[in-house]
């Protein structure tokens, strides 16, 4: 073994240990490997910014765009809520159609973009039903997974594997070329999701009501001890706050000092600031007690505390968001917004700073105070996913009919062979630019472009797996183990060998690394075996993109992790079963739509 390739297995080893690790943000950590690789000249400056013009790359940066755009009419929103009332009447066949819709728009919008359309939605049936919320968001989530597999834009995973492929000289995917397993994988997952998920997942988030939802997370918040309080001169510990609340005081500042050691035994005082944790119906009970002054009595004015249209609202930090890595004082965010900050969760973590200092996170949930007629804009802001559902008509822009046809169009030009994907993908974002239903700011904000440059930095990585060796040496040893079935099972255990290597990729690092990593390595084993490598790049497909056992290993996984109360293994044995029978399914019937 060179030199090089164990360069290459060394750097391999580093990156799965920083992506499982999160130590570095994914972008930044791609654009690090993408110069590591350059300087020690496993590639040179040509082949190092190959991503940046990767077809597959453009393609994922314009379907943004073109998902935003429908998501802006309303359309979408207004087809979810009517699964709310079926639900009411006939809870299976409310559910099955949920799940299925959610699967057909993942085929042809960003699928994150689904999930954020329907994670309110879902929040609402659950209430209707009496149902945790913990009970549908995973399935919510497996559905926009499922439909990413029935067409070749369904994820950018697919979208990097037809590059990948087209750059070793074989035929570019067709549009609906994924459809004949996809609809199997779909068919059966739907199923799944309906019979056997209600069985494995617990009821974690508590039934949502206007208050009793914001159980799902615990929130960080502030109390002022007011002057006729009844903790001033007593402590924490005597007063028994975690037992008669379960709230946890995690520091008191006073006089502008930061206290932390011996809490519970401080003596309070009037006028001490109570950096508090817990749940908000704990928080209200506590506020009213021990009169003590909550953040909102602290800094909003009593025109706005008694203001008759103020809501409670919860928001998501997206994937895509600006707000990530700024905190509340960095944006201005009450200016901006309209909306106080009450209070911050993230995914379970205790956070000990000031809420005003906190560098917002993807996954983090807001719960704002907010006049009732700011909601309706905010929902079109892609910074935050509002999860409360409101029993209130908010006004809509009219319905923009060019937005919900550009889609179709951009589709059948492409199923057709009229144009090639991204060729129609352009001309119906330049459409819309032209027609004003976007703006050119609101079509560069929309896109996610952590993922466009972790994406675009991670290719040049799959470049050096094959100059330097390591993907035809990979390739040939796990050609070595399919030889050791008999001649004519070869090729099939080589495709079932590699399914199961690529699920395990993406279930530990993530469903594009995988591909670009895997691609090559199921081109160089079908050299050495001497088949048609084609079934072998769709089996990478389809492993790559049905991930379903880790909250990291794709990002629909972990925007439902907050909202729904998981715990890791929460997914490890939801979705453990599920990759396993997708696995046989794919081992059976790959071969048969896509013969050697």
């Amino acid at each position: 073994m060179s030199v090089a390739i164990l360069g290459i297995f060394g750097l391999m080893i580093l990156l799965l240990v920083l992506l499982m690790l999160e130590i570095l943000p994914v972008d930044v950590l791609g654009i690090g490997l993408l110069l590591v690789l350059w300087l020690s000249g496993y590639v040179d400056g040509e082949q190092a910014v190959s991503g940046f013009s990767n077809k597959a790359v453009l393609t994922v940066a314009v379907m943004f765009i073109l998902s935003h755009a429908l998501v802006k009419t309303g359309v979408l929103g207004k087809l979810a809520g009517q699964f709310v009332d079926l639900e009411r009447k006939k809870k299976w066949l409310g559910s099955g159609l949920f799940f299925l819709t959610i699967s057909l728009f993942s085929g042809f919008i960003n699928n994150v973009a689904a999930v954020a359309i329907f994670i309110p939605v879902a929040m609402h049936m659950a209430s209707q039903s009496r149902i945790s919320p913990s009970k549908l968001l995973i399935p919510l989530s497996y559905a926009a997974i499922f439909g990413g597999t029935i067409t070749l834009i369904g994820t950018s995973t697919n979208l990097l594997v037809s590059s990948i492929s087209e750059s070793h000289g074989l035929k570019a995917f067709g549009m609906f070329e994924f459809l004949p397993l996809g609809l199997v994988f779909l068919v059966v997952g739907i199923l799944y999701n309906l019979f056997v998920l209600p069985r494995l997942l617990p009821s974690r988030a508590p039934i949502n009501t206007l208050v009793g939802k914001y159980h799902m997370a615990p929130y960080l918040t502030e109390f002022r001890v007011d002057d006729d309080s009844p903790l001033i001169g007593s402590s924490c510990r005597a007063k028994q706050l975690n037992e008669r609340y379960e709230i946890t005081v995690l520091a008191v500042i006073r006089d502008g000092q930061r206290i932390t050691t011996d809490i519970g035994n401080l003596l309070l005082k009037a006028g001490d600031i109570l950096l508090t944790r817990g749940a908000l119906d704990n928080f209200l009970k506590f506020h009213q007690q021990e009169k003590v002054l909550a953040l909102s009595d602290v800094k909003l004015s009593e025109k706005e505390l008694q203001a008759g249209d103020n809501v409670l609202v919860e928001g998501l930090i997206g994937p895509d968001s600006t707000l990530s890595g700024k905190t509340l004082r960095d944006l201005n965010f009450r200016r901006q917004y309209q909306a106080f900050v009450l209070a911050i969760g993230r995914r379970g973590i205790t956070i000990k700073k000031k809420i005003a200092h906190i560098k917002l996170q993807f996954a983090d949930t807001l719960l704002m105070l907010m006049p009732a007629d700011q909601i309706a804009e905010m929902r079109n802001d892609p910074n935050l996913i509002i999860l409360q559902h409101h029993e209130m008509n908010m006004r809509r822009k009219a319905i923009r009919w060019l937005a919900v046809i550009v889609i179709p169009i951009v589709m059948l030009l492409a199923a057709t062979g009229v144009m090639e994907i991204l060729a129609a993908a352009l001309l119906g974002v330049f459409i819309l630019l032209v027609t004003k239903h976007i703006s050119t700011r609101e079509a560069y904000g929309t896109i996610n472009w952590q993922v466009i440059i972790f994406i675009a930095a991670f290719i040049p990585f799959g470049v050096a797996m094959e100059t330097s060796g390591a993907a035809q040496l990979i390739g040939e040893n796990i050609s070595l183990l399919a030889d050791l079935f008999p001649g004519s099972m070869a090729p099939y255990a080589l495709l079932s060998i590699l399914y199961l290597i690529t699920s395990i990729f993406t279930a530990v690092i993530s469903n594009n690394v995988a591909a670009i990593v895997l691609t090559p390595i199921a081109i160089a084993a079908a050299v050495n075996l001497g088949v048609d490598s084609r079934p072998l790049v769709f089996t990478i497909c389809y492993a790559a993109s049905a991930s379903f056992m880790t909250p990291i290993g794709y990002q629909t996984n972990l925007m439902v992790y907050g909202p729904g109360k998981y715990r890791f293994m929460d997914y490890v044995k939801a979705g453990a079963p599920l990759n396993f029978i997708f696995w046989v399914i794919a081992s059976v019937l790959t071969p048969i739509f896509w013969p050697f």
